[in-house]
């Protein structure tokens, strides 16, 4: 995709929303990181089912050890995987009490440290969380990216770094939730929806809908 076409892709998903929001529900950055550790393999509302009252009890680092792994696992149960996250969150809460004075770190790489904790969620922590300009590849990005051709690559890492050299810098901010939005409601993996999707003119994929 070229630059001109790339400032248009983008600048028709910000003016149709100026300020996209993450589907997650939270209500500090420690429950955000906890939200998006629990959404690996799950849906946004499947976790926002599990996190109503998990989080109304369990808003701190400490608050959640207290809790302890089997009370939490009863919050999350309905969530996959629920044994593996229940005993990550519970090791991670205990790891910023310990190491960061129950607050979270500011970089990907210390993120990363925290039990649970990958790249992917790392980004969108950074980028929720902290407003920093980063590009979180999932399932959605990764089949846009490729499909559009905006960013094409093997691997998500692949993407991430296509993405982050070629989205001008002022879409930085918001392209990841431009993106999985898009992918999540109208260009879907099985049939995605071409004949209304706003930025059908500038993407590359051979297989158009319409």
């Amino acid at each position: 995709m070229k630059k001109d076409v790339i400032n248009s892709f983008y600048a028709k998903l910000r003016d149709a929303n100026p300020e996209p929001k993450g589907e997650l529900n939270y209500v500090n950055a420690y429950t955000l990181l906890v939200a998006v550790v629990l959404s690996a393999q799950a849906t946004d509302a499947g976790v926002n089912r599990a996190t109503r009252a998990l989080f109304k009890v369990a808003d701190t680092p400490e608050k959640m050890v207290e809790l302890g792994e089997a009370k939490v696992k009863d919050h999350i149960k309905t969530i996959g995987l629920y044994n593996a996250k229940a005993s990550n969150i519970i090791k991670l809460s205990q790891m910023l009490i310990d190491e960061y004075s129950s607050a979270l770190p500011r970089d990907r790489e210390t993120l990363e440290r925290l039990p649970g904790v990958g790249r992917k969620t790392a980004n969108v922590v950074l980028n929720i969380a902290f407003g920093e300009p980063t590009i979180a590849v999932d399932t959605h990005l990764f089949r846009i990216g490729n499909r559009t051709g905006l960013a094409k690559g093997k691997t998500p890492l692949a993407v991430e770094k296509k993405l982050e050299k070629v989205t001008p810098q002022e879409f930085m901010r918001h392209a990841h939730h431009w993106l999985i939005l898009h992918g999540r409601y109208v260009c879907k993996a099985r049939k995605p929806d071409c004949l209304n999707c706003i930025v059908r003119d500038e993407c590359g994929f051979k297989g158009k809908t319409i």
